[in-house]
Parts: C-alpha cells; sequence; structure tokens
C-alpha cells in the first residue's frame, strides 16, 4: 500500500478508534451517584463507592509529570473548563494520540523505508501528543479577548447598579445573571466561591488568575485595597470604568494604526503581481512575438 493509502486509512481508523475507547472508559456508575447526589442529596452510609479510575488514566498521570499537569490545568481554567475536555480526559488523550501517530509513523516506515519517514514519524508523533494544548491553548485566548472586549461594558452595569443603592456583591450577581458572556460566567464564579465559605480576598485573586486579561487584575487589586481600607466602592467603579473606556478606545486606535503594515505586505505579494500580469501580460506576449 502507498503512504497516501495508509494516511487515508489512518484518518478513518483513528477517529473510530477514539470513539471507542471514550465508550469504553466512561465511568457510568460515576456519572449515575453523581446525578443521584445532586437530585437527592449525598445521605451518609448510602453505599455509594468511588469507582476506580481506568488503567489508561492512572498510567497517563504517571507519564505526566506534575508541574506540567499542573500547567494544563491552568490552561483549562483560563479556557473556562470546557466540559468536553475535563483535565482527566485530556491527560489520558495525550498519549493516546502519541501512540497513535508512533503507529502511523512505523507503518508508513514499513511500506518504504528511509530517514525521511522516520522524521515524519516523530514529527507526527509530537503533533498528535501536543494538538491538544494548541486547542485549550487557542480557546484560552479567544475566551480572554473576548473577556477584554466584555469588561467595559460590564463595569458600567455595575457602576449603575451600585449608584442605584445595590451592594457590590449584589451588583456583581445582577450583571453576571443578566450577561451571556464568558466574563459574566467568572463573576458568578467568584460569588459561587465567596458563597461558599471562601475569603473574598482569595476569591477576587482567583478570579484574577483565571483571567489574564491586566484590566481585570487591575479591577481586582482596586477591589481589595478598597475593601481592606473602606473606600467607597461606587468611586473605585467609576475610575476603572473611565480607565477601561479609554482603554477601548485606545485598542480600537491601536489597530486601526496597524492595519495600513498588516495590508502592505498582502498588497504586494498578492495583489499587485495579479494586476501587473493582467496590464503587462498582452504587452509583453506581444513585443516577444515581434522579436521573434
Amino acid at each position: 500500500m502507498t503512504p497516501i493509502a495508509w494516511l487515508i486509512v489512518a484518518i478513518i481508523v483513528l477517529p473510530l478508534a477514539y470513539l471507542a475507547w471514550s465508550m469504553a472508559t466512561i465511568d457510568r456508575k460515576g456519572i449515575v451517584a453523581i446525578q443521584t447526589n445532586l437530585g437527592s442529596g449525598f445521605a451518609q452510609g448510602s453505599g455509594v463507592s468511588v469507582q476506580r479510575p481506568p488503567v489508561l488514566l492512572g498510567v497517563a498521570r504517571k507519564l505526566t509529570p506534575g508541574s506540567y499537569e499542573a500547567k494544563l490545568d491552568h490552561w483549562l481554567a483560563v479556557a473556562g473548563r470546557p466540559a468536553s475536555m475535563p483535565l482527566t480526559k485530556l491527560i489520558a488523550i495525550k498519549p493516546a494520540l502519541a501512540v497513535a501517530g508512533a503507529l502511523c509513523g512505523i507503518l508508513l516506515f514499513l511500506t518504504s523505508p528511509g530517514p525521511g519517514l522516520v522524521a515524519l514519524g516523530l514529527f507526527l508523533t509530537a503533533l498528535l501528543y501536543f494538538i491538544p494544548d494548541l486547542l485549550i491553548y487557542n480557546a484560552g485566548l479567544k475566551r480572554q479577548e473576548a473577556i477584554k472586549l466584555e469588561f467595559p461594558n460590564t463595569l458600567d452595569q455595575m457602576l449603575i447598579s451600585v449608584e442605584a443603592g445595590l451592594g457590590f456583591e449584589a451588583a456583581m450577581e445582577r450583571v453576571s445573571s443578566h450577561g451571556t458572556g464568558p466574563l459574566g460566567q467568572e463573576l458568578m464564579r467568584t460569588l459561587q466561591d465567596i458563597q461558599v465559605g471562601r475569603p473574598r480576598q482569595e476569591a477576587y485573586e482567583a478570579l484574577a488568575e483565571r483571567c489574564t486579561v491586566p484590566d481585570i487584575r487591575s479591577f481586582v487589586l482596586a477591589v481589595i485595597q478598597a475593601d481592606k481600607y473602606g473606600i467607597g466602592i461606587a468611586n473605585v467603579l467609576r475610575a476603572q470604568a473611565k480607565q477601561a473606556r479609554v482603554k477601548r478606545r485606545q485598542n480600537a486606535e491601536e489597530k486601526a494604526m496597524k492595519l495600513p503594515v498588516k495590508v502592505l505586505f498582502p498588497l504586494l505579494f498578492c495583489i499587485f503581481p495579479v494586476l501587473f500580469i493582467v496590464l503587462l501580460g498582452p504587452a509583453a506576449i506581444r513585443i516577444i512575438q515581434a522579436f521573434s
């Protein structure tokens, strides 16, 4: 079989193998127990046993360094912890994808041995191992950009709520309940942390860690200082909202000034050559015919 045929087979087989692995390793009993506990509350002595993790997950955890696992957990927190990719599934799927890439490389090498196919197999193994990291990191970047765009309007809504007589946490709850973006989710997560007994300062600092936007960090620092020294929260929100609006206008002006530079290279390498071919092509053909 040719390498292209092996590649087509791999494209078909790998998704099916991943689907079979997902169905085989899912903890159905644990999911049923969790749903039962959420519906009726956890009763002591109910006989619910803790399910052992799959063997593949245990092996993957042993192969993954602790610092690397902490970095993956931080990237998942920045990305909003998508339900389709929890940390345990991410840790388990990375070695499986790497093994699949290595098998593809071995099959390609057996069909036609050569140093180029060895390098291709290593490249496939590394690429498939780090593809989940790239997807999670990209999702985190998009989510933080959405938070950055949503932040000035959220501050304005919180300022209006506080000036109308609501407290700071009540204003956060109102904004988060009416918001549909990622910033509203983060504010709701912060309120939930406070409600379960976490200190306010730690909950606000956790919000700053989950959001890598500098404006969020400065806002959290200002709120912590206002709570510590008894400064009026309305004044803090007013100053932060004004600063956020100024930064949003400056970012828009910066992007507008960068636009001509970004358009220059596509204009030179894509539009101008085609334009010259259309304009000067017939003249060049006639000149060649005249001299020939």
